[in-house]
């Protein structure tokens, strides 16, 4: 039976993608990624995909075009309010035994997670003790997440989202207006690291005590998300915790009997001995 040519050239293009720029989407979920590609199409105004892979070896700009569409950039300060709430409740005081903590957000896209975990273990008292590793494979999104600006009319959903994670004062003491929306403070970026990291491709960079990679998972075959759970496991200290999306789950994953779960709502999982 013949294959048919549009996987064909999503075969092509993602290998191309490897070989030239060293993002690895050929283990993506296809749906999501054909998807993404046919938008890429209008985008750049590419009749086809074999003329958007001439446009993407040869013009690192439209690459860039191409990788923004690829990955995952939906996100939303305190997204999931009731995620956060469980964090202050389930995993917060296990992490306040430890005398200095690494907190590593995986996929961290324009960095709105990473923010609300630095508010809420701000809170909580742990802020200082802790470094954040906010991670992505997109350049662009790297800088924004780090510029840590925001669009001023998405505030007031920030500070509702906030409030239902159960913030313990007003939003607003966190961020500033500036460049026509808000800017949050310094001194919440001061123990954060920004840094490109590939869950297909890289390895374990830090033993840490909480990572989160929520709503990334969904988007990898099978074999790609053992891959990154495995990752996850070999980082986290023993009783370290594993956060993913609520529509994710390592029951089938060949890395499951490393974890228990903790909070079933939210896919909280701890790291056994």
């Amino acid at each position: 039976m013949t294959s048919d040519p549009i996987d064909l050239e999503i075969d092509l293009l993602l290998e191309a993608i490897f070989r030239r720029y060293q993002h690895d989407f050929r283990s993506y979920a296809r749906v999501s990624v054909r998807r993404r590609l046919q938008r890429a199409l209008v985008m750049l105004g590419c009749p086809n995909l074999s003329a958007l892979q001439e446009r993407v070896l040869h013009e690192e700009g439209a690459f860039g075009e191409v990788l923004s569409l690829l990955t995952v950039r939906v996100s939303d300060l305190f997204r999931d309010p009731g995620f956060y709430a469980a964090l202050r409740q389930m995993v917060v005081p296990v992490l306040a035994t430890y005398p200095s903590l690494k907190v590593w957000v995986a996929g961290c896209a324009s960095g709105e997670e990473v923010y609300s975990l630095a508010i809420l273990l701000s809170e909580e008292g742990l802020f200082e003790r802790t470094i954040f590793y906010a991670t992505d494979i997109d350049p662009s999104a790297l800088r924004s997440a780090e510029a840590g600006i925001f669009d001023g009319a998405r505030a007031a959903a920030f500070s509702r989202s906030y409030q239902a994670a159960g913030g313990k004062g007003s939003l607003s003491e966190y961020y500033m207006a500036a460049y026509g929306g808000i800017k949050f403070d310094r001194r919440l970026r001061k123990n954060m690291v920004f840094s490109d990291h590939s869950l297909a491709t890289d390895q374990v960079f830090a033993e840490v005590h909480l990572v989160t990679c929520r709503n990334v998972l969904m988007y990898f075959d099978r074999p790609l998300q053992d891959r990154a759970v495995g990752l996850f496991a070999d980082s986290l200290v023993r009783r370290g915790f594993l956060a993913v999306g609520p529509h994710e789950s390592l029951l089938f994953s060949a890395h499951r009997d490393h974890f228990d779960m903790v909070e079933r709502r939210f896919r909280i999982y701890q790291r056994l001995g």
